[in-house]
């Protein structure tokens, strides 16, 4: 199983299936080019621009079986990321902005999430918390300044939170517990996207609590996404996802590369991080002001499965492939191998 941000987004609608058809576009071709690579069983994407069709994930398959990996099971629900709002969200003075959508995004369906897979999909029984109001949220951190009307419609999820089957060969289910949380910056005082970004962590814990109006998901299950904070380095509130790394009832494989604590040995903001660079899967500007290399892809199997080998599809320099990884994405695919119950 594997998680994957591609940032296949594009800046408006219809552009991602434009680019993805040509069969020329080098970063969906660099991305289908590491995904074949490393051809999990199951993947979920993040930073997919989302279509009501799916006929850019579809085109995007294709694209991966022309590398040598078919995946003949997709799916994916709309996001919150571009849902316009009624409300002037982000205080600007004005209406219809990207700031006003549920999650940001210059149209709906701007960055959102799918799943692809070898084995089978029990769709119908999937589960969308995405309309999961964050003022529900028990302990939920609002900003301060946010008033009885945002509270009334502003919903947790960014991007989503979803819950999706994995039809087993023997019949059982592995379920997926799927996320992208909000970077928590681009924001001002009131910390708005930060507190964000944690709830949007501590939303699993609470729902594993059985503390939320949904069933807890049975195990066997694997926690997947972008939680877009670093347990360790840069900005936010760390408290939600070192207790989700702690939380005995899902393990963490650490999964590392090579490359990873490579880049990160060159000098820059890296060399002031406290993580373990061999742990970071995102490749970002190592310069004053930026955060450099993270950790902020994650699999997280729950505590029954049993881990067979994991990895973060970060070739070292000069390494096959290591130029279609830097040219897919700033992410880093990343992967974990279960014994299935």
């Amino acid at each position: 199983m594997a998680t994957y941000n591609v940032e296949l987004t594009r800046e408006g609608p219809g552009l991602l299936l434009r680019d993805v058809l040509t069969a020329t576009d080098p970063q969906a071709e660099a991305a289908a080019a590491v995904i074949a690579a490393a051809a999990p069983d199951v993947l979920v994407l993040t930073g997919i621009d989302y279509d009501h069709g799916l006929a850019a994930l579809s085109a995007f398959a294709v694209r991966i079986a022309e590398q040598g990996i078919e995946y003949p099971y997709h799916f994916s629900l709309r996001p919150n990321t571009g849902w316009m709002t009624p409300l002037d969200l982000d205080g600007d003075g004005r209406l219809g902005g990207p700031g006003d959508a549920q999650g940001w995004g210059r149209f709906a369906g701007e960055g959102g999430m799918a799943v692809l897979s070898r084995l089978p999909l029990e769709t119908a029984a999937a589960q969308d918390y995405s309309r999961f109001l964050w003022a529900d949220l028990p302990d939920a951190l609002l900003p301060p300044d946010m008033g009885a009307e945002a509270m009334a419609v502003q919903r947790l999820s960014t991007t989503g939170h979803w819950a999706v089957p994995v039809i087993l060969p023997d019949g059982g289910r592995l379920t997926l517990l799927v996320w992208h949380a909000t970077p928590p910056v681009f924001d001002g005082p009131e910390d708005r996207n930060g507190r964000r970004n944690h709830d949007e962590v501590a939303f699993w814990t609470a729902l594993l609590d059985g503390r939320l109006p949904f069933a807890a998901p049975a195990p066997p299950f694997v926690l997947l996404g972008d939680s877009n904070l670093d347990p360790a380095d840069g900005e936010g509130r760390r408290e939600a996802i070192q207790a989700l790394l702690a939380d005995p009832r899902m393990q963490d494989p650490a999964p590392r590369s090579e490359g990873g604590a490579e880049a990160a040995g060159q000098g820059g903001v890296n060399a002031g991080h406290r993580g373990d660079p061999a742990l970071d899967t995102a490749d970002w500007p190592d310069e004053p002001g930026r955060p450099g290399n993270m950790r902020v892809d994650l699999v997280l199997p729950s505590s029954d499965l049993r881990v067979l080998e994991t990895g973060v599809f970060w070739p070292p320099l000069g390494a096959p492939l290591a130029e279609e990884a830097r040219a897919a994405s700033r992410h880093r695919l990343v992967w974990v191998r279960v014994e299935l119950p």
